[in-house]
C-alpha cells in the first residue's frame, strides 16, 4: 500500500536553524522540497544563502580517510564540533612537514630516474662525461639512429665525413651513439647526420664519470631515496594509526554537520513586515502517522511554528510515493521500483504482483524438490546477504513446491508420491485452457484495478470509454463467458444481449475522445479532421480486438512451461537410465541443478513479462517520485 503524506511546513527563527534541522529532521522521515519552488506563490521569499563553515575542514577530513587503512567502517557516534576540527586540524599539522619532504623527494626521485634513463642506453662509452660536456673545440652529439639508416651511413656516408661515430649500444630497431666533430665542420655534419634520421638526445651536465659510474651512482641515489621515503610513509601510517577512530568520528560528525547546513539549499527566508527578524521556512512531505509525533514534539517547542495538511488544495503539490507492505511482499517492491513507481493516487500492485508472479511461476515450474531447493537456497542468501532477489526466489520456490504436489513431481519422478490434481504430459489440453482460462481473470482483474486507479485520478473517460475501463471490462467479459458457454454445451443468450454486451461497448470505445470531450464539457467534441479520426479510430478497434485475442492466448506460455519442464526432466531420467536397474546418479543430479537453473531462469523472466506486458500495461502507469527521507 502506499502511504499517506502530509505536506509538512517549518518555521522559525534564522538563528535557530541547525538546532531544527538536527531535532526533527534527523529524527524523522521528511522528504524535502524546495521551498522557493513549492511556496511561489508567497511573497517576500528569499534564498537561505549562507557560508558553509565546514567544507573546507570536511575536505581535509576526506583526504585522511583516503590515507586509512580502512576499507569497511560504520559509525553513528559524534564527537562535538570543536573536537572534530582539532583532530583534524592537528592532525595536519603533523603531517605537513612529512607530507612536503615527502613531496620533495618524490620530485628527487623523477628527476634522478629521468637522468637514469637518459644514460641507460651509453653505459659502455668509458670516458668521464664532464670531460666530454666540457670539449672546446670538438662538438658532440649523442643520439641513436635506426639499423637500416645506421646501414646505409657506415656503407656509403660515414668514410667521408670528418666524424667519428661511437656505437655505446644497440637492439633490434636502433643504434645508440655519440659522434664527435670539428666544430668547424659541425654545421655540415649536422645536417648529414639529420638526413639520415639520427635522433638527438640532449643530456643535461649532471653526471660524474663515466656513464656506467654515473649509472652506478644515480640508482644508489634512488634506492637511499626509497629508503628515505618508506621511513616517511611509515610514520605517517603510524601517526593515522594511532588516531584512526578519532579521525572516524571527527569525519563523520563533519559530514553531517555540512549535510545538515546543506539544508539551506532547499529552505526559503523570510522577514516579517515592520521587523528586522528574519525566519527561515522549511517544507517537505511526512507520512500521516510520523506527523502525529512530530506535531506532538513540536507543540512543546516555543522556537518552532510547524504545519501538516495533505497538500491537495494546491494541485501543483505531488506528493511523493512510499510503500509500506508486509514483509512478506516487500522484496517484490523491487520489480515495482524497475518498472517505475506507483503515483500517489494510484494503487500499489506490490501485493498484486507478489501473489501473481508466485503463482504463476509455481504452475510453470511444479516440483517438489526443486521448489524446496530454491524456498532453502534463497532463505539462506536472503539472510546472509539480505538480497531482494533471494526473497522472491525462496516465495517462488514454496509455490513450486506446492504444485509440485499438484502435479505429483520430485526431482522429475512422477511416480514417488501421488498427484493431486493433474500430471501435465498426461493432460496436456487441460493444462493449457487452465493456463489461459486462469490468463483470462488476471486480465479482468487488472480491469478492474485501472477503472479503480482512472476514479481515483478523475479520469472519467478512462473509466467508462476506455479498452481497460467499463466499456472494455463488459466487451471481455462477454467474450470469455460466449466462449465458456460454447465450450460448455450451453446456449447463447438472446441477440439483443449479444448486441447490448458486444456492441455498445465497441461503440463507446471507438468514439472514446469525442465522448471523453463531451464528459470534460468541452466546445469542440469532435476533431477537426473528422474523416482522418474515423480512419484512426478503425484501425485502433482492430488494434484493441487483436490485443484482447493475443493477450488471452499469451498465457498459454503458463502451461507451455508447465509442459515442458516435465519434459525436460523426462528427458533427464531417459539419459540417466531410471527405468534400468543401474540408473546413473550424477546424471540424475546434474540433470536437475541443470533444468532448476536454465528453466528457473527462464520462468522467472518469463512471469515478469507477463507481469508488465499482459497486466501491468492495463491499469499501471509508474509515474510516481520517490520518497526520500533528508535523514537517510
Amino acid at each position: 500500500m502506499i502511504e499517506k503524506m502530509k505536506f509538512l511546513s517549518i518555521t522559525g527563527p534564522k538563528n535557530d536553524f541547525d538546532r531544527v534541522v538536527k531535532k526533527y529532521l534527523t529524527n524523522y522521515d521528511i522528504h524535502l522540497e524546495n521551498a522557493l519552488s513549492e511556496l511561489s506563490t508567497s511573497y517576500n521569499l528569499k534564498p537561505f544563502i549562507e557560508h558553509n563553515p565546514y567544507r573546507e575542514l570536511l575536505a581535509k577530513s576526506e583526504e585522511l580517510i583516503k590515507k586509512l587503512e580502512v576499507t569497511d567502517y560504520t559509525t553513528k557516534e559524534l564527537t562535538s564540533l570543536e573536537d572534530a576540527t582539532d583532530i583534524i586540524n592537528s592532525t595536519n599539522a603533523l603531517l605537513i612537514d612529512l607530507n612536503t619532504r615527502k613531496k620533495e623527494l618524490k620530485a628527487q626521485r623523477n628527476h634522478c630516474s629521468e637522468l637514469l634513463h637518459q644514460i641507460e642506453r651509453f653505459r659502455h662509452l668509458d670516458y668521464d662525461m664532464k670531460k666530454i660536456m666540457n670539449l672546446k673545440f670538438i662538438k658532440f652529439r649523442f643520439g641513436k639512429i635506426s639499423n637500416e639508416f645506421y646501414t646505409r651511413f657506415a656503407k656509403y656516408v660515414y668514410d667521408n665525413l670528418n666524424t667519428v661515430f661511437y656505437v655505446s649500444d644497440r637492439d633490434k630497431d636502433y643504434v645508440w651513439g655519440i659522434y664527435f666533430v670539428p666544430d668547424v665542420d659541425s654545421v655540415k655534419t649536422d645536417a648529414i647526420y639529420a638526413s639520415m634520421h639520427f635522433e638527438r638526445i640532449k643530456l643535461p651536465n649532471e653526471y660524474e664519470g663515466t656513464p656506467e659510474e654515473s649509472y652506478v651512482s644515480i640508482s644508489r641515489k634512488i634506492d637511499q631515496i626509497n629508503y628515505e621515503l618508506n621511513d616517511i610513509y611509515a610514520e605517517i601510517k603510524e601517526i593515522l594509526k594511532q588516531r584512526t577512530e578519532q579521525i572516524l568520528f571527527a569525519h563523520h560528525t563533519l559530514s553531517t554537520m555540512n549535510r545538515n547546513f546543506d539544508v539551506r539549499k532547499m529552505a526559503a527566508c523570510t522577514r516579517e513586515k515592520g521587523k528586522n527578524d528574519v525566519f527561515y521556512i522549511i517544507c517537505g512531505w511526512i507520512s500521516e502517522r510520523d506527523s502525529v509525533d512530530l506535531l506532538k514534539e513540536a507543540d512543546q517547542d516555543v522556537n518552532v511554528y510547524c504545519i501538516c495538511d495533505d497538500g491537495q488544495e494546491d494541485i501543483k503539490l505531488e506528493p511523493p510515493t512510499k510503500l509500506r507492505n508486509i514483509k512478506l511482499f516487500k522484496p517484490f517492491e523491487m520489480f515495482i521500483k524497475m518498472y517505475g513507481l506507483p503515483a500517489y493516487n494510484e494503487i500499489d500492485p506490490t501485493s498484486f504482483v507478489a501473489i501473481t508472479y508466485s503463482l504463476i511461476f509455481g504452475i510453470m515450474f511444479g516440483d517438489v524438490g526443486q521448489g524446496l531447493s530454491l524456498v532453502i537456497g534463497g532463505f539462506l542468501l536472503y539472510r546472509f546477504k539480505k538480497m531482494n532477489i533471494a526473497a522472491i526466489i525462496a516465495t517462488a520456490g514454496i509455490f513450486s513446491t506446492l504444485f509440485g504436489f499438484m502435479y505429483g513431481s520430485i526431482f522429475g519422478f512422477e511416480d514417488v508420491i501421488p498427484h493431486l490434481w493433474l500430471q501435465p504430459m498426461h493432460n496436456v489440453m487441460t493444462v493449457l485452457l487452465t493456463a489461459v482460462g486462469f490468463g483470462t481473470v488476471l486480465i479482468l482483474i487488472a480491469m478492474i484495478i485501472n477503472i479503480i486507479n482512472s476514479i481515483k485520478a478523475m479520469d472519467w473517460g478512462k473509466v467508462f470509454f476506455d479498452t481497460n475501463g467499463i466499456a472494455g471490462l463488459i466487451f471481455y467479459g462477454a467474450v470469455i463467458a460466449c466462449v465458456v458457454l460454447v465450450a460448455t454445451g450451453h446456449t447463447l443468450p438472446a441477440t439483443i444481449i449479444l448486441i447490448l454486451f458486444f456492441a455498445i461497448p465497441l461503440l463507446l470505445i471507438f468514439f472514446k475522445e469525442p465522448l471523453t470531450h463531451l464528459l470534460q464539457k468541452k466546445s469542440h467534441i469532435f476533431p477537426e479532421h473528422k474523416a482522418m479520426f474515423f480512419v484512426e479510430s478503425i484501425f485502433e478497434l482492430f488494434e484493441v480486438l487483436l490485443s484482447y485475442v493475443t493477450n488471452t492466448i499469451s498465457f498459454l506460455r503458463v502451461g507451455a512451461f508447465a509442459l515442458s519442464h516435465a519434459a525436460m526432466m523426462g528427458v533427464v531420467m531417459l539419459l540417466a537410465g531410471v527405468e534400468t536397474a543401474n540408473p546413473n546418479i550424477f546424471i540424475l543430479i546434474f540433470g536437475n541443478i541443470f533444468v532448476a537453473g536454465m528453466e528457473g531462469l527462464i520462468v522467472g523472466i518469463q512471469v515478469l513479462r507477463l507481469e508488465y506486458y499482459e497486466m501491468f500495461s492495463r491499469f499501471y502507469r509508474g509515474t510516481g517520485k520517490e520518497f526520500k527521507p533528508y535523514k537517510n
